[in-house]
């Protein structure tokens, strides 16, 4: 695929990093963005030389939501269109049939998905950022759900992933009010990992990645498909007895022996054939 409106990058450390990329157009979002999106994602998390995923935006924006000449073409339609071509790639899908959706499909990455929210973050971008598993914003990034304020619902499965990342009651203030809001003054409400000054911010967020990418890509992925799927259940037994049997299944694996090798052996852990 020509890349048009994204581009990324893989460092020698297994860190990708995503680049929503309109400048001049806030990043702003788009069918042709949401395909090569897609694209992306597929190819890196087949990659078994990427650990972690990094999303963000071009410039100082990291994506200022739908298109504005989008929003004007629904007042002339009855219907909804993602704008996705045919044959779009389906990243995360197959895992559960809950995440085979748009931007649900996100947590079924086997990688895991950092959001860098490096300025304003409106609209579907909520989304984008909200369906990563971890989230870093500059303390003045402008953060809004818009809907409410242009007629319209909860996008892109807010109302199911807000309640559970912030709590109900904060949820509802950003989705009822569609209100604007600094990523300071959301510091506390669970939405953000850390908010952060701009200056250093994206070394900050490195920092944080390369933490990830030197933890065991398998057990990562588990880890992340356990935290996921146990928000969908009510059944706490089932979530420890689960648990139970993948530990056994990880205990057998080279990754797992090097690990604890290395542990005991107080030295740094040695690179092993993935399972």
């Amino acid at each position: 695929m020509e890349l048009k409106v994204t581009r990324y990058d893989i460092d020698g450390d297994g860190i990708a990093t995503l680049w929503l990329s309109r400048p001049g157009r806030a990043n702003s979002w788009t069918g042709r963005m949401h395909d090569e999106y897609r694209w992306i994602c597929a190819r890196l998390d087949e990659d078994p030389a990427v650990r972690v995923i990094v999303l963000t935006g071009e410039g100082d924006v990291f994506c200022g939501g739908a298109d504005y000449k989008a929003l004007d073409h629904y007042t002339r339609t009855d219907h909804y269109d993602p704008a996705l071509s045919k044959n779009a790639d389906r990243p995360g899908y197959g895992v559960r049939p809950e995440f085979d959706s748009d931007m649900a499909w996100q947590l079924g990455l086997r990688k895991p998905m950092i959001a860098a929210i490096n300025g304003s973050c409106a609209g579907i971008a909520v989304a984008l950022a909200a369906f990563c598993d971890l989230r870093f914003a500059v303390e003045d990034a402008k953060i809004t759900t818009v809907a409410a304020r242009i007629g319209l619902p909860a996008e892109y499965g807010l109302s199911w992933i807000l309640p559970r990342l912030m709590g109900v009651t904060h949820a509802a203030d950003l989705i009822l009010t569609g209100r604007v809001a600094t990523a300071a003054e959301l510091r506390h409400t669970g939405l953000f990992n850390k908010v952060l000054p701009r200056e250093g911010f994206m070394d900050a967020v490195y920092d944080y990645a390369r933490l990830l990418a030197a933890a065991s890509p398998a057990a990562v992925t588990a880890a992340k498909r356990q935290i996921w799927s146990d928000l969908l259940r009510h059944d706490p037994a089932a979530a420890v007895e689960e648990s139970k049997e993948l530990i056994g299944r990880h205990m057998q694996t080279p990754d797992y022996k090097e690990s604890v090798a290395a542990l005991l052996e107080r030295r740094a852990k040695r690179s092993v054939r993935a399972e």
